[in-house]
């Protein structure tokens, strides 16, 4: 009955019709080119939250391209009635469950991630201990930019069993991170203002945000660390790497000697 049903429903096929579906395919096609072409250049000319609502809008809109196009295409193929819209998208929903498993399980958390929005383009985020910048996020998968500008491809179905850590959420705000591990004898709250100042004092701080200086006693000696924000967040490395040159070199002059003591990975 199942097989009767789509013949019947592609029996009314003519070329006219498979020429006007083409027209209106090409059609999308064109559009959601110019769309992800467009707005990011458009996007890239912005600041702050703009900027990521401007990203953010690209997949949904590429979304709502795609569903829009097999609304209107359907019925130029196909007659609408009840019989034919169960028999066709019956037989392609067990095409998709049978040969496209994994693949529909990712198209699927495409569809949640455009709806929770874990994370968007222009978000710096961490999965499977990959860190990154979100550059796009296509139907299946999202494209992650590395500081080594490598591309890593992350499917979405990698919602249902990781961990993501976003680091600074759909925001033009990332706190990035300078640790000083230091000999334990020497004035705590003498460094603790020197290295809030070393922050206050670099120009690539975002001064209206807040600058803290966190300490603790270790075995080995003392471990500062220095939170603070950077005005771009494609500088957030360039921007921990003057505040740990500027700070070693105001704790050398202040005599401060360094320890070795194992590493975190902090960013």
């Amino acid at each position: 009955m199942g097989d009767l049903g789509i013949q019947e429903a592609f029996s009314a096929i003519t070329y006219k019709a498979l020429l006007e579906a083409l027209v209106v395919v090409l059609a999308a096609t064109a559009l959601t080119i110019a769309i992800q072409k467009l707005l990011p250049k458009i996007a890239g000319k912005l600041g702050g939250k703009p900027r990521f609502y401007i990203l953010a809008s690209v997949p949904l809109l590429r979304l709502i391209i795609i569903v829009g196009t097999i609304i209107v295409v359907v019925p130029i193929l196909v007659e609408p009635s009840f019989e034919n819209m169960v028999a066709i998208f019956g037989a392609l929903g067990l095409a998709l469950g049978f040969a496209f498993k994994d693949y529909a399980n990712s198209l699927i958390a495409g569809i949640v991630t455009l709806y929770e929005m874990p994370y968007r383009p222009g978000d710096w985020i961490e999965v499977d201990g990959k860190y990154g910048e979100v550059r796009s996020i296509g139907a299946r998968a999202a494209e992650l930019v590395t500081p080594d500008d490598t591309v890593v491809v992350i499917p979405h179905g990698k919602l249902w069993a990781s961990l993501i850590a976003n680091s600074n959420d759909g925001t033009d705000n990332l706190m990035c991170v300078a640790e000083f591990n230091l000999e334990p004898h020497h004035d705590v709250s003498r460094v603790l203002g020197l290295l809030r100042d070393v922050a206050y004092t670099c120009p690539h701080t975002r001064t209206f945000r807040p600058v803290v200086v966190v300490v603790s006693n270790n075995p080995w000696g003392m471990c500062y660390r220095l939170k603070a924000y950077p005005v771009e967040l494609k500088d957030q490395f360039r921007f921990i790497s003057e505040l740990t040159a500027r700070g070693a070199s105001a704790l050398a002059a202040e005599g401060v000697s360094f320890v070795s003591a194992p590493v975190a990975g902090n960013r």
